[in-house]
Order: structure tokens, then sequence, then C-alpha cells
């Protein structure tokens, strides 16, 4: 695979040209306990596009836990997207990431975006919150999945997550990619072309409410497509890593109604490098930013620590399996 380009934010650039990047993980040391007057680790957490919640969350996280007295540096830098994120695990490029619960089973297991490529050196560390699968159109005529048949639709970057959801979901209706006009853009460019007219619908996959979501909708009417129970049930059947999800009424500028859909979860996972000091304390901050600086950012709200310790399609990390059995909770 091309090696993942990322690019830091101003402060994660500042701290770059002071020499404190280092060697990732295995650049520092800390003692498992915050108060520790050893030299902190430097973690460099890759998270996602400068208008999604990964980069906006990443970014709250990373200052908590280096503010914080916890031994750890976090640098949050913006990615492309969760295989790119993985890749930059693989390449040595990042120590963190936030990822897809269903990328990272496809990563370690080899299948649809890493087909016979499996990579297996990382482990997770908490599930934050779930991901919904948001299918937005103009166009009130579109009211259901099925009719997406015939239009123009947006099923995210080639190969990317949100491509592999779109194939999920428009599968169960029975639609293939060669039922509709597919278009391959990001959830920006998405926005965009909705608010166009170039195209009739589009698949963004994130936390709602969605910053390209949300804007779309203080420029245009803009509808969210429910799925109904019986082919959510289908889907979750055949790929279990999704959940039912619901979408709450005025969740978007102009939403009446709650809108049903399925959704996945938005993970950090860790290379296997990176100490069990290291990932302890920052998961440790994590939990405690949670509680402390709740107000920082709304999906803290969403935490739930038995549901962060819930994943099952790959190990955890022995740092976060420390903290979460310090909490009496069994990882997987």
């Amino acid at each position: 695979m091309k090696k993942t380009k990322i690019f830091a934010a101003a402060a994660a650039a500042a701290l770059l040209a002071l020499g404190l990047f280092g060697c990732g993980g295995n650049g520092g040391t800390s003692s498992g306990d915050s108060g520790s007057s050893a030299a902190p680790t430097n973690l460099r957490f890759v998270t996602g596009g400068e208008s999604g919640t990964y980069y906006a969350y990443g970014n709250v996280l990373g200052q908590y836990a280096t503010n914080g007295d916890y031994g750890v540096n976090v640098s949050a830098l913006s990615g492309n997207g969760s295989q790119a994120n993985v890749q930059a695990l693989e390449d040595d490029d990042a120590d963190i990431a936030f990822c897809q619960s269903d990328v990272l089973a496809y990563a370690y297991d080899g299948t649809n975006l890493f087909e016979g490529a499996p990579y297996k050196d990382f482990s997770i560390v908490a599930d934050l919150y779930q991901e919904q699968v948001q299918i937005v159109t103009c166009d009130p005529n579109i009211k259901t999945v099925a009719d997406l048949a015939g239009k123009t639709v947006s099923v995210g970057a080639a190969g990317s997550g949100v491509y592999f959801n779109a194939l999920d979901v428009l599968g169960v209706y029975d639609l293939t990619l060669d039922d509709i006009n597919p278009v391959y853009q990001s959830f920006a460019d998405s926005a965009d072309s909705l608010k166009d007219n170039k195209i009739d619908a589009a698949f963004i996959v994130a936390g709602a409410p969605t910053t390209a979501i949300t804007d779309l909708s203080t420029t245009k009417t803009a509808y969210l497509v429910s799925m109904d129970d019986a082919h959510v049930d289908e889907l979750m059947d055949i790929s279990p890593y999704y959940s039912k999800a619901v979408i709450e009424p005025e969740t978007y500028p102009g939403q009446t109604e709650a809108v049903t859909t399925v959704s996945v979860g938005a993970v950090i996972i860790a290379n296997n490098s990176v100490s069990e000091d290291a990932i302890y304390n920052f998961t440790k901050s994590i939990f405690e930013g949670a509680e402390n600086n709740a107000d920082a950012h709304a999906k803290y709200k969403e935490l739930v620590i038995e549901d962060a310790a819930g994943i099952t399609s790959v190990p955890y990390h022995p740092g976060a399996a420390k903290y979460y059995e310090e909490q009496e909770i069994a990882v997987g």
C-alpha cells in the first residue's frame, strides 16, 4: 500500500519543531502511574480530516492527556480515514489511531480493504462512541434506501470504510453499485455536491451530528434516509460489527423525526510496540477526562466503560486491559 501521508495540526507542528516527537511510543518512559517524574512518552495520535469528529475529539483527548499528569505527551495529527490510519501504524508514522470497528476487523483478518494483506501488530485501547451510517439527501422523494436506485450517490472515497458500509447497506436492499451512479467523495465534497445539485444522496459515516451535514442543513433543506427494522436486523446478522442506531429529532437543523440506521464503533487502536505503561496512562486519561473535562467535547458524554472494553474482534493492548481490570471490567 502507498505510505500514508499525515499532517500535524499547528500545535503538533510546534512540538515537532521543538523536537518533542522523539521516536513515538518507543521514545520515552513512563511509570504506569500519574505523578511520575520520569520523562513522558511521546505518542503520535493520528485522527481524521479536519472537518470530522475524529480530529476535534482527538485533539481534546490529546490535550487533556498531555496537560494532565499522565506521563504522556500526545500529539494529535490529522489523518485520511480508518484504512490510512491503520497503515500509519504499520509504517511507524503513528503510535495510536482512530479506526472504525469494521475496518480494524478487516485489517486484523485480512479482508475487504486489507484483502490478502492482514496486519495484526496492533491492539485495542477503547471503543469510544458509535458512528452512524448516515444517508443524506436534499431530494424529498428519496425516502428509503430502495429509492437510491438510478440515482447519483456518493459512496465515500474509493476503497474507504464508508465505501464498504455503503456496499453493505445497499446489499441488504438488493442493490449494487450497478444500480446507482456512484461517485467517490469525501464528506465535505459530498456536502458541496449536494448543495450544487450534482449528486442526489451521499453516505457519510461519522458520529452525529456531523459537521458536513450540519453545514449542509443550514443552507438547504436536507433529509436523512431511514432503514427499516427488518433490513437493519438482516445486516446485523450478516455483519455483527454493526449495531442498530437511532438519530434523534433535532440532531440537525430542520430534522423533525427520528431516523433509524446502523452504526460502527469509533475505536482507538495502538501499535503493539507502545509500552504497557504509556497505554495504561493514556487510557486512564480518557476516562478521567470524561469526568473532569466533559464540556470540552460532546462525545465524552457517550463514553461508557463497559462498551469501551467490549470489542471482541481484536485483542486489547496490555496497558488498556490493565486499566479495565482495575475497574473490574473484563475486556473483549
